[in-house]
């Protein structure tokens, strides 16, 4: 977890909300929430009855009217208290984070080679500098020379060194972070306020949080429902005079206030901060509460084979020589073909091949034209002046060879096939235009991926694992892994296609990336999460950043996308159902005396109409409060389809939302009815 995600709540955070809460009362303030906004005018206006009783004429009744404002304070306090809670834990976050931005030295290189020292504070995008062995990294930038494990365990937390060189998909560093080997060279891309750090600070921080599409759009259908129930409450005054019945003015505010959505308009903002937080802690930063919004609305997920559904660390296994080779020749050949191979599957080779006692003459192989591997060709090798050496993907080194002039054996097929059957990867090694044999790359799945791919198709969303291993290779792992559809020897531009397809489908899709050719698609996901050991490209891409660059943690936002949206409706579902309650009590209250009929309505059989407006208003206050927990954790969430869980959840929060309003307000009334 994240240097910040210890936080719990805790005494000082909670003595700030309260702090936040009063000052919250600010009218300008709390113009962000037109619900509310209404309760302080009625506060307001019942305060200065009390404070004129003749000019409002409701002498007598300045005890009623106290307690009324009273309450309608306390509501208002109930509700910033949510609201300053949440924007609080991200205040937390953002102020631990600050702490790892520190002012520090840097040693700018300037064109000639020389050295400048300058503070951090002077880097601007471009600058090249030198960062040795306990430098702190000053800014964000790519490595553009060297090689350096470079410990990010504060910003990530994860105390594991992450190896960071140039020209890979592990090329950028962030500012903050400490190089703890070797030296790179590294050029800033960010200039001072820009930089990774200062965007979490900025978007973990609640208060400045935008609101998402779907929080805005209830944001509007509360004002709504808030303006019908005050025409509806002023059009009471003339037909109750008309029929003869005086309602008071504070009791008409009580009445607005109860039937107006005032619980979820006071857990509103905090649900969507709160969600931000809870991904947050999961060590993925949103770049908005939309992306978060949107995760909960994904129908299909895309997924990379090699590091996140399987480890990723695929390592030389075995090598297999073809019928007429001996082994001594295959591994010389591969020794040439990974000599110069900075991946990790190339060191591999070397490493195994010195597991076996294989020696080799590094001057052998010197002089020679290296051919990086690269995701388009899929093949990489070592071209010298008598020969060349190549080793990747099976059908990539046929045609290579067939290009040349030369014929694969026929037994290639069926051992490359067998070797992927067994959930391996094949590496076809050549020499010249001749098959040698193939290296055998093993890899693990990783644990309990089968298990969150059955809870999501249990939600209705389809899995696609995207790969370049051979199609063999990918339907064993894709049946091992469990999930829906795989797509074998897809290259770069094939993920984007997949994207758009599932997209035109109308569904919302889902992608994990780390490398500069993973930018484009992520940009066209709905939801793409970079990993932060990737490239800037992709991290610039996405709208997510995964901070240990664990790809499986998509299925994690996910749910939490998922919780959230679920949240949301149930609490509102809660606040519409409370004001169904709160009509039986208040209405036939108030109206029985003159109406004797209406006593039917009168269900709770409540003291009298001062008690029965009284325990109403105090429970539209207390139910604040006690769903702060619920909004702030979430509701509970399991994974099903979506017509159960709306159904589970109307079964819960809607008719929950009806029996416990009857049950509070009635106990209120009579713990009140000593007092009458």
């Amino acid at each position: 977890m994240s240097n910040y995600s210890h936080y719990r709540m805790n005494g000082s955070l909670f003595l700030k909300a309260l702090r936040d809460s009063v000052w919250k009362l600010n009218p300008i303030v709390l113009l962000k929430n037109p619900v509310m906004f209404v309760v302080e005018g009625g506060a307001v206006l019942v305060l200065l009855m009390i404070l004129f009783p003749d000019t409002f004429h409701t002498a007598g009744r300045q005890s009623y009217n106290f307690i009324v404002f009273l309450i309608l304070l306390f509501t208002i306090l109930f509700a910033n208290f949510a609201e300053s809670l949440a924007e609080g834990r991200g205040k937390a976050q953002a102020n631990s984070l600050k702490k790892t931005q520190k002012a520090s030295n840097a040693k700018r290189l300037r064109k000639d080679g020389t050295q400048q020292i300058v503070p951090s504070s002077e880097l601007r995008r471009g600058d090249l500098i030198l960062i040795e062995i306990g430098d702190f990294v000053p800014g964000d930038g790519e490595v553009v020379e060297g090689i350096a494990a470079v410990d990010e365990s504060a910003v990530t937390g994860e105390s594991a060194p992450v190896l960071k060189r140039a020209k890979s998909d592990f090329s950028s560093v962030t500012g903050g972070t400490q190089v703890i080997s070797d030296w790179i060279k590294v050029r800033i891309t960010a200039d001072p306020g820009a930089t990774f750090l200062d965007r979490m600070i900025t978007l973990v921080e609640g208060a400045k949080r935008q609101k998402s599409p779907n929080e805005a759009a209830l944001n509007i259908l509360l004002v709504i429902m808030t303006i019908i129930f005050m025409i509806v409450v002023i059009t009471l005054v003339p037909i109750a005079s008309y029929i003869g019945i005086t309602i008071e003015t504070s009791t008409l505010i009580a009445l607005l206030v109860c039937l107006i959505p005032t619980t979820i308009g006071s857990l509103l903002s905090a649900i969507g901060i709160a969600g931000m937080d809870r991904v947050t802690r999961f060590n993925v930063l949103a770049m908005s509460g939309k992306a978060v919004e949107t995760a909960g609305d994904i129908s299909t997920i895309i997924l990379d084979k090699t590091g996140t559904i399987t480890y990723g660390n695929r390592k030389a296994f075995r090598f297999i020589p073809l019928s007429g080779v001996t082994e001594s020749e295959l591994v010389e050949a591969a020794v040439g073909t990974s000599l110069y191979d900075e991946t990790p599957e190339g060191q591999s080779v070397l490493e195994y091949a010195r597991n076996l006692e294989y020696t080799w003459n590094d001057e052998k192989y010197g002089g020679g034209a290296i051919v990086p591997f690269s995701a388009e060709s899929r093949m990489s090798g070592l071209i010298l002046q008598n020969t060349d050496y190549y080793k990747g993907a099976v059908e990539e080194i046929k045609a290579h060879i067939e290009r040349i002039g030369g014929k694969s054996p026929d037994l290639a097929d069926s051992l490359s096939e067998e070797i992927a059957r067994e959930g391996g990867t094949p590496l076809a090694v050549c020499k010249g235009n001749r098959m040698l044999g193939f290296i055998y790359l093993k890899d693990t799945i990783k644990p309990g991926l089968k298990e969150k791919f059955d809870e999501l198709r249990q939600m209705g969303i389809k899995t696609i694992m995207c790969t370049g291993d051979n199609r063999v290779t990918a339907e064993t792992i894709a049946r091992e892994a469990g999930v829906d559809e795989f797509i074998a020897e897809c290259k770069p531009e094939g993920k984007i296609r997949v994207v758009i397809e599932e997209q035109a489908k109308g569904k919302m899709v889902a992608m994990t990336g780390d490398g500069t050719n993973d930018a484009p698609a992520l940009a066209q996901a709905d939801v793409g999460i970079a990993m932060n050991s990737g490239t800037i490209a992709a991290k610039e891409a996405a709208n997510m950043i995964n901070l240990d660059s664990d790809p499986a943690k998509i299925i994690q936002v996910i749910f939490i996308g998922k919780q959230l949206l679920i949240t949301r409706g149930a609490l509102t579902t809660f606040s519409l159902a409370n004001d169904f309650s709160k009509y039986f009590a208040i209405l036939p209250a108030i109206l029985m005396g003159v109406i004797p009929q209406i006593e039917v309505l009168n269900i709770m059989h409540l003291y009298s109409p001062e008690t029965a407006v009284l325990s109403a208003l105090i429970f539209n206050a207390l139910i604040i409060p006690a769903l702060i927990p619920i909004a702030m954790r979430g509701v509970r969430f399991k994974p099903m389809i979506a017509e159960k869980l709306l159904l589970r959840n109307i079964l819960i929060y809607g008719i929950g939302g009806i029996i416990i309003p009857f049950l509070g307000i009635k106990a209120i009334d009579m713990v009140l009815q000593m007092f009458y």
